[in-house]
């Protein structure tokens, strides 16, 4: 996959050159990675331990969280361990393996939106064939075509990226390996490979939202036809947190890579931190303090472990007051 280039390494020049303001970012973005594993992985966990959430959208959901995982994970050390050290070197292989990573799970998260949608397009306006048509072998399908298509994807946006010749600075203008930064240090002609990348982006993130925009046109067509205005309310609510999530990894999403490479500005390592930082951060939040239903297993995984602590902790009590009312023997 590498291209004819002279380079061996970059050298990303991170967030900010103010050696005060360093200490201050590492604490800030080293508590929001943490809240993103704790956060995502408890979704991940809650779902498998609760049977009430064994149902397609909280499926998506767990795959949604791991992508935030590793989405994350991909950007954040690198990014905590500039910001105190000197050494802002990376190789150009890891330069490439940390785009194709981070290419793969924002496509993945795209797709993966776009199918949340779908099962509440079909939850509320078929809910009598929901279970036919939202089957566990469906599920399973496309999530699988989903991880394929997205794999396929980032080897297209990486070789597009990566293959032409750097043969002059090698220092990034940012804080990981973007599309952006690394595609300014091409020596060659560039202009074949932006078309070929603004076109799969064009295909992934419009396609994408524009399945997602016809599902909620339908959801709201048949919301609106109810005549029950509870019902109405219980159908928005349950589609509440998927639009919230929606609106803030394309929102991002579509400023960062649907514009020509020249109109790129410096706001793009805010809209950057926002959507490889901030958003995995706060989507475990938004699908649980909106939604009656990860709230609700939530209440009964603490009360089972509460109540299994102090059954626990009763025995525990009455073994050692036995013990110690037991006269020793041979007296």
């Amino acid at each position: 996959m590498e291209g004819n280039h002279t380079q061996t390494e970059f050298i990303l020049l991170g967030i900010t050159n103010s050696p005060r303001a360093q200490m201050p970012l590492f604490v800030l973005f080293l508590l929001i990675y943490i809240v993103t594993l704790v956060g995502n992985v408890g979704i991940v966990t809650l779902v498998r331990v609760s049977p009430s959430l064994h149902n397609p959208m909280y499926f998506f959901l767990t795959h949604f969280a791991f992508a935030d995982i590793c989405y994350s994970t991909v950007i954040s050390p690198r990014m905590l361990a500039d910001l105190l050290s000197e050494d802002k070197t990376i190789s150009f292989s890891g330069c490439m393996m940390q785009f194709f990573t981070l290419a793969f799970f924002a496509t993945l998260e795209c797709h993966l939106l776009a199918m949340m949608a779908y099962d509440r397009h079909v939850a509320i306006c078929q809910p009598l064939l929901y279970v036919t048509i939202i089957s566990s072998r469906v599920c399973w399908q496309l999530v699988a075509s989903s991880y394929i298509f997205a794999f396929l994807s980032a080897i297209i946006y990486t070789w597009c990226t990566f293959g032409g010749s750097f043969c002059g600075p090698n220092r990034i203008d940012h804080f990981f390996c973007d599309v952006v930064p690394v595609l300014k240090l091409v020596c060659s002609d560039t202009h074949s490979s932006e078309m070929v990348i603004f076109a799969f982006v064009t295909i992934n993130e419009v396609g994408t939202s524009v399945v997602i925009l016809l599902s909620y046109i339908s959801i709201i067509r048949t919301v609106l036809r109810m005549c029950s205005a509870q019902s109405r309310a219980r159908a928005f609510h349950t589609c509440a947190s998927h639009l919230t999530a929606v609106a803030l990894f394309f929102g991002t999403a579509f400023f960062m890579y649907l514009q020509p490479l020249s109109s790129h500005r410096s706001l793009d390592k805010v809209a950057s931190i926002i959507y490889t930082m901030v958003t995995p951060m706060l989507n475990p939040f938004i699908y649980s303090l909106r939604n009656k239903e990860v709230k609700g297993a939530l209440a009964k995984c603490r009360s089972r472990f509460f109540s299994h602590w102090q059954q626990k902790s009763f025995v525990i009590q009455n073994t050692s007051g036995s013990s110690q009312v037991r006269k020793p023997m041979g007296h």
